[in-house]
């Protein structure tokens, strides 16, 4: 008969929302301090580009730009599926300084060992058991600019895949280019939903080719958008802040006054298309 020790193996850490609740007041502000907006990509019909994922268990597998990932895979999830947890593997050495991070969904792993693999996927196995979780993924395993092609994902999540007993498996793209604010927008895009089970038989090395491609898609759609610069290829999920700086604002104020004109404090505008 298994213990409560072996239970507990099989099990995601117990999830702190009233801990996850601080945590986001202070995610919110933070991001406003340092971008100007949080940008989801459209998808083909013009509307929000989002997989549906009710009722499923679901991986989301990303690239990974920068240190923000984490702090932008939250606002996602609160702005586009609240109710679902967040967890993700995060290096345990990292982790290790913000321990209290642990009981809102960040699961400490050692990366390029055994002990650290064979954790990881009993996690992502105990994810795909949970339909009210977002398993997410930083597939590179560590930066790694978003224009390298192909990005070079890791055979974790592959493996991750092939173990699922079903559910779904989502690309998902991150940038943080410079348009025309002073901050930097943050573009998120979504690629199609793969249903783990229409591929039973696939082995990790066939899902590493799928998921590889998968994702060199999504990060070359959210690329041409982000190319042009233009808002209307997004839907804005957060704002941040505009304008260059308070000295410089007074003045840009003080001059739409005396021309009889409203105060805008973005650099210029934004290209509608």
């Amino acid at each position: 008969m298994p213990t409560l020790d072996d239970i507990r193996e099989h099990e995601l850490p117990a999830f702190s929302r009233r801990l996850h609740g601080w945590f986001m007041l202070y995610v919110r502000k933070y991001f406003r301090r340092h971008f100007h907006a949080l940008r989801l990509l459209t998808g083909p019909n013009g509307m929000p580009g989002l997989p549906d994922i009710a009722g499923q268990p679901v991986i989301f597998y990303t690239n990974h730009p920068g240190w923000w990932d984490p702090l932008i895979f939250l606002l996602i999830t609160e702005y586009c599926f609240p109710g679902r947890l967040n967890y993700g593997p995060i290096d345990a050495t990292a982790l290790g300084k913000y321990r209290f991070m642990e009981r809102i969904g960040f699961l400490g792993i050692e990366p390029h060992t055994r002990r650290g693999a064979t954790r990881f996927l009993r996690l992502a196995k105990a994810a795909n058991r949970r339909t009210d979780v977002i398993f997410w993924i930083t597939s590179q395993g560590e930066f790694a600019d978003p224009r390298i092609r192909p990005p070079g994902i890791r055979p974790g999540v592959a493996h991750a895949a092939a173990a699922a007993d079903g559910g779904l498996i989502v690309p998902v793209a991150v940038e943080y280019p410079f348009w025309n604010e002073r901050l930097p927008e943050a573009l998120v895009g979504f690629g199609p939903a793969m249903r783990i089970n229409d591929a039973a038989d696939r082995t990790a090395k066939e899902w590493l080719i799928v998921l590889e491609s998968a994702l060199t898609a999504t990060q070359d759609r959210l690329a041409a958008a982000s190319l042009q610069r233009s808002s209307c290829h997004f839907t804005v999920l957060a704002s941040g802040r505009v304008g260059v700086g308070w000295v410089y604002d007074c003045l840009r104020r003080f001059g739409a006054w005396r021309r009889g004109e409203r105060f805008d404090a973005s650099h210029g505008g934004e290209q509608m298309g």
